[in-house]
């Protein structure tokens, strides 16, 4: 089963693509990883269209069978956070628009699932992230590595028969 994680962000928006080999969870290989970048000066409407294009490409070139995102947390900046929703916004549109399940989870229980602590440090994250996926250096950017982090939950709370987090099942393949 191949699960791509994505890192929501309007600038910089993550994503990672795993394998689950044998039992789902079990083994955990990288297929690819990266990021979506916008221009920072274009107009809001360029740069979610932008990001849409991009997305819709990298679904097409993965072909991913379930999505694991990052759900929005913000506390200090609302505007940052107004962007980063609308970014989220047009990756759940592409996700419905290819037909594929979608598993949102929390920072904090990304975090849990990964290092059993849910106020882990991002060093400790993008660390952990390494060592799961048997990778010689942590993956970057780090928006990336958020993104892998949420795709390895995703599939290790399969392996346990469970969905985790939020969990929307329409237009699914399955």
């Amino acid at each position: 089963m191949k699960i791509i994680g994505i890192d929501p962000g309007i600038g910089i928006c993550g994503f990672g693509v795993i394998e689950a080999v044998g039992v789902v969870g079990s083994n955990l290989r990288v297929l690819d990883f990266g990021a979506v970048t916008t221009k920072v000066d274009a107009p809001m409407p360029s740069r979610l269209l932008e990001l849409y294009e991009s997305l819709s490409e990298v679904f097409d070139e993965t072909s991913p069978d379930v999505v694991a995102v990052e759900k929005l947390f913000f506390s200090k900046n609302i505007t940052t956070g107004i962007a980063v929703a609308e970014a989220r916004g047009v990756v759940l549109l592409v996700v419905e628009q290819k037909g594929l399940p979608v598993f949102e989870y929390t920072p904090n229980e990304i975090k849990k699932v990964l290092t059993g602590y849910g106020s882990a440090t991002k060093t400790q994250m993008q660390e952990m992230v390494r060592i799961q996926l048997g990778l010689a250096k942590k993956p970057k950017p780090d928006d990336a590595a958020d993104a892998l982090a949420a795709a390895i939950t995703c599939g290790y709370l399969y392996k346990t028969g469970e969905t985790g987090g939020d969990y929307k099942f329409s237009n699914s393949k399955k």
